[in-house]
């Protein structure tokens, strides 16, 4: 079992304001913790989940229908959702977070010291945000500018968008179609900006639009495509795409 984080507050003013706040388990109600708090995990159905800015939650918070929002500089435990979005705001600490119909949203600065899995949805990592973990998206797309992955990004049919020296310590992986995915035939759309850094490979299990730019660094490319077959290009993007 992954150990979990521990937190420590600076400074006796901070903690001393903290309240302490129990979150039990609601079917149809939302959950709202708010600012400079310290609550246990809780979970709902039905409902939302609102966490507030330097707040402290120390076990899991879970909804089924539902998005979970967390402001700036908080800490967390885990974070999960089946049909509803994440947003985690800047400079907050997360364990594991993961969605399966939603889209996941991450401010500057945020430190996941798990990993990141969804299903169907985008994936949007700002400035600093670092990931200790693997990221994994089947369907969905990556927006990620210059944050880091400690582990492999994964996906199957979703677009991967690597910005402004992002770093991917592990390997990229785009996986072979199955299920329902078998009945989409876009190519996903690789796109190693300006740079970007992939340490591992990027290890194409079908075939995609393979975009890399001069100026990032790739360990190699294996699979359906080859290194010789990546389109290179200077600038922020392809010229082939300036009226896009």
């Amino acid at each position: 079992m992954r150990q979990k984080p521990r937190f420590v507050w600076g400074g006796a003013l901070l903690a001393a304001s903290l309240v302490t706040m129990p979150v039990k388990a609601s079917v149809n109600k939302s959950i709202t913790i708010g600012d400079n708090m310290e609550a246990s995990g809780g979970s709902t159905v039905n409902g939302n989940i609102t966490v507030g800015s330097r707040t402290t939650v120390t076990d899991t918070l879970s909804t089924v229908n539902g998005r979970i929002r967390v402001d700036d500089n908080s800490r967390l435990d885990d974070v999960e959702t089946v049909n509803g979005s994440i947003r985690i705001g800047s400079g907050t600490i997360v364990g594991d977070v993961g969605s399966v119909n939603g889209s996941i949203s991450l401010g500057e600065n945020v430190t996941v010291s798990g990993e990141i899995r969804i299903v169907n949805g985008e994936i949007e990592m700002e400035q600093g945000t670092t990931v200790a973990g693997d990221v994994s998206n089947i369907n969905g797309g990556f927006q990620i500018t210059a944050a880091e992955i400690g582990g492999n990004l994964s996906t199957v049919s979703g677009d991967v968008w690597l910005n402004e020296g992002s770093i991917i310590q592990g390997h990229l992986y785009v996986e072979s179609p199955g299920g329902w995915s078998l009945f989409n035939k876009r190519k996903p759309r690789i796109v190693i900006g300006p740079g970007a850094r992939v340490v591992g490979n990027i290890e194409l299990e079908r075939e995609v639009e393979l975009y890399i730019s001069e100026s990032s660094e790739v360990g190699g490319v294996t699979g359906e495509l080859r290194w010789e077959d990546a389109v290179r290009f200077s600038g922020d993007r392809p010229r082939s795409w300036a009226t896009e």
